[in-house]
């Protein structure tokens, strides 16, 4: 049996009702960053880590209507971490493609059913 301890939390600011993180390394440079889905506040933030156990202000990008949960994921097969984010009250899904130094784009969106609430990424057509 190992004796644990913890430092203090240290906290950071977010948008509105945040309900969904992620960490993946967002900027390339081996570092988990936090992303954080703001359902209040309609958009998702980044965190980058800093790398001393510290990370910066939440960057945001705007997603739909409440997003629900998210995941990260390379989609496009560049080799950096996109966002997939499920907006809930907008029914559809958003894809945020990183366009580098952990940079989003804009989201562009992907119609579903009634209010999405959860996305996973996999290759489902084997490419």
């Amino acid at each position: 049996q190992r004796n644990i301890t913890f430092t203090g939390q240290t906290t950071y600011s977010t948008g509105n009702a945040p309900n969904s993180v992620v960490a993946a390394d967002v900027n390339g440079d081996g570092k988990s960053d936090i992303i954080v889905g703001n359902a209040g506040s309609n958009n998702v933030g980044v965190l980058l880590n800093i790398g001393n156990g510290t990370f910066t202000t939440q960057t945001t990008y705007l997603t739909g209507a409440n997003p629900y949960e998210l995941t990260a994921a390379d989609v496009n097969g560049d080799g950096k971490t996109d966002i997939i984010v499920a907006n809930y009250n907008s029914n559809n899904v958003g894809v945020l493609l990183n366009i580098g130094n952990g940079t989003l784009a804009n989201q562009t969106t992907y119609s579903t059913g009634n209010g999405p609430v959860s996305v996973v990424a996999a290759d489902v057509n084997g490419d």
